[in-house]
């Protein structure tokens, strides 16, 4: 893949990160694995790929937003305008990584995101509701409408972001970040991708502290977005239409 690597964020995922970041290698000409402070073998499993991929390690867990900043830092050291983001969970599947290619060559400068079937058999109920609320919340504060806002199989144009990073450091910052980059009138183009739920995927996901983490984002990102949010959009179409 030309100017494009894959980060993946790794906290407790011994299990299933060495098959996708097996997978990921037959597609990435560079991978980064974010080790989030594993505690469960994740460090020895990464050193039997010292050579092929770039490992990011850190002792106590930080969070996907923490990792997800340094896995950017990391590809912009290494001058890639763009970066994409899987989970290490095996949800995702490398090979939809050429699409994410494809699209990106047709639009550099967008943010593309793999939108998984809402309805796909075996997917958990409590996810659809999920993405369902944060895709609410999202048209609200982006202004934009996109069908799935909670998935971490994603395309960001780093050049275009200019250095954009998350405030927040857990699973939040993914919506924060796609709602700023909406802000910034960055294109967002979503596209179809393959998805596996299975009983052996870890999540770390902890339902009560993070909706709540979740929804008290929202409600700084709403007033923000009443503040900041649409009068730049309004501001940055002005300024394109002179």
């Amino acid at each position: 893949m030309t100017d494009l690597c894959v980060i993946i964020p790794a906290y407790n995922n011994c299990a299933s990160l060495a098959a996708t970041v097996d997978a990921t290698l037959e597609y990435a000409s560079r991978v980064i694995v974010v080790n989030d402070g594993s505690t469960d073998g994740t460090a020895e499993l990464l050193s039997a790929y010292e050579t092929r991929v770039d490992v990011i390690s850190y002792p106590v867990n930080k969070g996907k937003g923490y990792a997800l900043s340094k896995g950017f830092d990391r590809a912009e050291t290494l001058g890639f305008s763009h970066a994409v983001t899987m989970d290490a969970d095996g949800q995702h599947s490398a090979a939809d990584l050429p699409l994410f290619a494809e699209v990106a060559a047709r639009h550099p400068d967008a943010m593309i995101i793999g939108s998984r079937l809402l309805k796909q058999e075996n997917k958990p109920k409590k996810n659809i509701f999920a993405n369902r609320f944060s895709n609410f919340w999202f048209t609200v504060m982006a202004g934009r409408r996109l069908p799935d806002t909670q998935t971490g199989f994603r395309l960001y144009p780093l050049a275009a972001m200019s250095g954009m990073r998350p405030f927040t450091s857990r699973y939040e910052a993914e919506l924060e970040l796609m709602v700023r980059i909406s802000w910034r009138n960055i294109p967002q183009i979503p596209v179809p991708v393959t998805v596996r739920y299975t009983l052996q995927r870890v999540t770390h996901f902890r339902p009560f502290t993070d909706f709540m983490r979740i929804s008290l984002l929202n409600a700084c990102m709403v007033i923000a977005a009443i503040f900041y949010g649409y009068p730049s959009k309004a501001w940055m179409k002005l300024k394109m239409k002179r």
